[in-house]
């Protein structure tokens, strides 16, 4: 498989030929280029470096790689070693060391890897940071490492986890006294990864007590595809039935997604997870809220409801993050089960999302299912068309912009018109030959037939 290369990070199969996949070659290559951009930037007189890695099978591998190279540059390294990518992020702004490399391929197949680059804030690196680190790794000459004298350190620190649980229990509208009382029973399937330590922890602090683990061990053999979509959570939903359990939780190995399963087996929504999470923060908390333009416009109903203001944002956590602070959101995510909470930091936290959940949950005195019920329903269909060498799309574009001139267009990412409580998104993929179609609607048949009604003017 090819080596995907895009301002958020690295990503690639392990194994094979150097720059067709994420070989030691390139882990090397890209780590000294990220670190030679870092000490560009670092004001210290020493650079400081957090990374932690999800728990797939390559990722030891990686990370001694990683840890070599960063010494190797003369930087400092803080190793968190297995951890949460939001846990990795929260030990960025700790640790103040400036920056930080998470080793995850997120929902990709075990046999992926990559790393994910952040800033000082524990963010994920802007466009312009990103692209600049893609030019350095093009170009030796802006790598220097240090001698002998000038190596860098190490220092492994495991508490990273117990550090971010504790943040989130002390959070104001975190609240320990509804949801320990409510002797909930939860369902949990960590996919064998990094969840499986910190959920279990989690849900004990919150007074959890009851809880029926899924491939808990943190192993890195994923027992399913790992990302948490309906499709591949049966396991989890038979468990809550079977179990009588009140409710489930499904993430993806580095725990930045989260799914929610009802009581009855049935699926809470990827996208409603936000929405609901969103509700609660709202009903508490007034202000606004930001989602990627391809996520459900339940979220601006919500918003609405409690008079604030909803932002659609470009595609991708960075740009959901900007939209967020130049607007002051109080919450935002996207529409995959992303939490991004502002109270905590700024990134996409499942596990900051069940303690949410799990007390809106508490409050409301309602099962997950009746929760549910009392949200808008919408249907996102998604669809792609392969992109051919006959295709110009920015003409098929602005074709379809101006003969839709007369509803409200954004053109942000892409081209998004809005048809009263409709929407159809198209948008060229950042890593792929295709255009994305999703289409949103009151019912399944209606989101479909939106997607065929665009998908044949190309």
């Amino acid at each position: 498989m090819p080596l995907i290369k895009s301002i958020s990070g690295i990503r690639g199969t392990i194994g094979g030929k150097a720059g067709e996949g994420l070989s030691p070659f390139d882990i090397v290559k890209f780590t000294s280029a990220y670190g030679a951009f870092i000490k560009k930037q670092s004001c210290s007189d020493k650079a400081k470096i957090v990374i932690g890695r999800d728990a797939r099978v390559s990722g030891e591998m990686v990370s001694y790689i990683v840890v070599g190279t960063l010494m190797g540059s003369g930087i400092d390294v803080v190793n968190i070693g297995l951890s949460a990518t939001p846990t990795v992020e929260i030990a960025v702004c700790e640790e103040k060391a400036d920056g930080g490399i998470i080793i995850t391929a997120s929902h990709n197949p075990e046999q992926w890897n990559a790393l994910k680059l952040l800033n000082n804030k524990g963010e994920f690196l802007s466009e312009k940071d990103g692209k600049e680190v893609l030019d350095i790794a093009e170009n030796v000459s802006y790598y220097e490492f240090a001698d002998v004298n000038f190596l860098g350190n190490v220092k492994e620190d495991n508490s990273y986890t117990e550090k971010h649980i504790q943040k989130i229990i002390e959070l104001p509208l975190v609240d320990i006294e509804l949801i320990k009382p409510a002797n909930y029973k939860v369902a949990i399937d960590c996919v064998n990864s990094v969840g499986g330590i910190a959920i279990p922890r989690l849900l004990k602090a919150l007074g959890v007590n009851k809880v029926v683990e899924l491939y808990c061990e943190p192993t890195g053999r994923f027992p399913h595809n790992p990302e948490p979509l309906p499709e591949h959570l049966s396991d989890i939903s038979k468990a809550v039935v079977d179990n009588k359990a009140d409710i489930g939780f499904a993430v993806d190995p580095d725990v930045d997604r989260l799914a929610i399963i009802n009581e009855d087996g049935t699926m809470f929504g990827e996208e409603y997870t936000l929405v609901a999470v969103a509700d609660y923060v709202l009903n508490n908390k007034k202000g606004n809220t930001a989602s990627n333009l391809s996520s459900t416009r339940a979220l601006r109903d919500i918003t609405e409801k409690y008079g604030g203001k909803y932002i659609a944002a470009a595609v991708g956590e960075v740009n959901v993050v900007e939209a967020m602070k130049e607007s002051n959101s109080v919450i935002g995510g996207e529409g995959n089960g992303g939490i991004i909470y502002p109270d905590l930091h700024y990134g996409r936290d499942a596990l900051v999302g069940i303690a949410l959940f799990l007390t809106h949950l508490a409050k409301s005195g309602k099962k997950c299912s009746a929760l549910r019920r009392g949200y808008p329903d919408y249907f996102i269909s998604k669809n792609k068309i392969e992109l051919t060498l006959q295709m110009n799309i920015d003409e098929i574009f602005l074709r379809i912009k101006e003969k839709f001139k007369n509803y409200p267009v954004n053109t942000v990412d892409g081209v998004k018109i809005e048809f009263e409580k409709e929407w159809v998104h198209l948008r060229k993929s950042n890593t792929e030959l295709i255009v994305r179609i999703y289409a949103e609607s009151y019912s399944k048949v209606r989101a479909n037939e939106l997607c065929k009604k665009f998908m044949d003017m190309f």
